[in-house]
């Protein structure tokens, strides 16, 4: 079992509110804390069993002298106390020479908590990540496994989780343990294959990865090392390199793999609902010559951020009736010709607009030839009566387009 040491437990959320300064000891932060114990009592040493991070407002010490002092540390020092914590202000205005400069001859870690928390909190929030790590020594059924992946990954993106300790020591017993440099992001996927193609891009890039079946597709959590470069870009890179015909993945914003839990659920909601949306925007690359092997169609949360900003957190009757409003001042005469002519001007219109106005890109990625593609345009501008690539028309035009493709597409 890889236990939890000093550094995580300093780090937890619940610590960092108590204004944690480490005064010494920082070489040996990384040691195994077996739990965490409170106590005022000034002869506690003989009382513990090694391996506890000791919490104390120092009760016991203020009235003691420095000899006594020195003491106390030695004696905590000799039974393998991981570390010590001392609330500094009530008891003790500032730390005693005397317990600093013995526990640095011991290379005894010692802290000063210099903000007041509970410490049924802190022993509260950092032994039940400590027994939940446990799980990790036990071994258990690849379904079982999945299982838990799935609970943990629902958690995170409802929202759900209980603490930042409990998400770390559930990932840590489903042997995802992101380091501190990482950059973490939300994956989801629809389609055949969606397992392999997440693994081969994990290994690729050397991330860390979380996945399990989640609401019909595969959820997942990436951990992608610093030297990969822009976190999105690389694992978009990887996953395309897969030939799973069929398959759909969207990528949420990266954090800190030491943010907090909520910023990995929300980089998880963020890989959902842009999965939900992709699956209506117009490819962003040629479609593969019939009989092709088939790729990987990857997007994130930010190349479609105008569909998010127009659906929020849904459609709801007055936003459907605020995009068709937008819909019908911007594109009516589109709309209109449509309806009498067969005709694709708002898919057109909204593919050029897509791709920088390029007509090469746009001919290719709607497979008619550039003269057919000016014949469209040209008709275009024509109803519309102004150049779609003018830059004040430029914004307004692409999401108008937007809002016609996502009011068409819901249900």
């Amino acid at each position: 079992m890889v236990a939890l040491t000093l550094r995580e437990i300093l780090a937890f959320d619940v610590l960092g509110e108590a204004a944690p300064e480490v005064l010494c000891g920082e070489r040996e932060l990384d040691r195994p804390v077996r739990w965490v114990h409170s106590s005022e009592i000034y002869e506690i040493g003989p009382l513990l069993s090694g391996g506890e991070l000791l919490l104390t407002t120092g009760l016991g010490l203020a009235g003691a002298d420095a000899g006594a002092r020195r003491h106390y540390v030695r004696e905590l020092a000799e039974r393998g106390v991981a570390g010590v914590a001392v609330e500094l202000g009530r008891s003790l205005a500032e730390m005693p020479y005397e317990l600093l400069d013995e526990s640095r001859r011991r290379g005894l870690p010692l802290v000063a908590l210099r903000a007041v928390v509970p410490f049924i909190r802190i022993a509260e929030a950092a032994n039940t990540a400590i027994v939940t790590q446990s799980l990790a020594d036990r071994p258990y059924p690849a379904a079982d496994r999945d299982g838990r992946a799935a609970a943990l990954l629902a958690d995170l993106a409802d929202g759900t989780a209980r603490s930042q300790p409990d998400v770390l020591a559930r990932a840590r017993a489903l042997d995802f343990r992101p380091e501190r440099g990482h950059r973490l992001l939300g994956a989801a996927a629809t389609g055949p294959g969606a397992p392999a193609v997440l693994d081969r891009a994990a290994c690729a890039l050397d991330a860390e990865l979380l996945r399990a079946p989640l609401a019909g597709g595969t959820a997942a959590l990436l951990a992608v090392p610093a030297g990969a470069g822009d976190p999105v870009r690389a694992v978009q890179a990887a996953l395309g390199a897969g030939v799973a015909a069929g398959l759909t993945v969207a990528l949420g914003h990266a954090c800190p793999a030491d943010a907090a839990w909520s910023r990995w659920g929300e980089s998880l909601r963020e890989a959902r609902a842009a999965l939900g949306l992709a699956l209506t925007v117009p490819p962003a690359e040629p479609a593969r010559a019939p009989g092709a092997a088939g790729g990987v169609r990857v997007t994130s949360s930010r190349a479609l951020a105008l569909e998010r900003q127009l659906t929020g957190d849904g459609l709801t009757p007055a936003s459907r009736d605020r995009l068709a409003h937008l819909v019908s001042r911007s594109l009516g005469p589109l709309l209109e010709w449509e309806a009498a002519h067969p005709s694709d001007l708002v898919r057109t219109l909204e593919v050029h607009l897509r791709n920088g106005c390029s007509p090469t890109r746009t001919a290719a990625l709607l497979h008619v030839g550039r003269q057919s593609l000016y014949q469209r345009l040209e008709r275009i501008e024509s109803l519309l009566g102004l150049p779609v690539a003018a830059a004040d028309s430029h914004a307004e035009l692409l999401l108008a387009c937007c809002a016609y493709r996502l009011l068409r597409a819901a249900p």
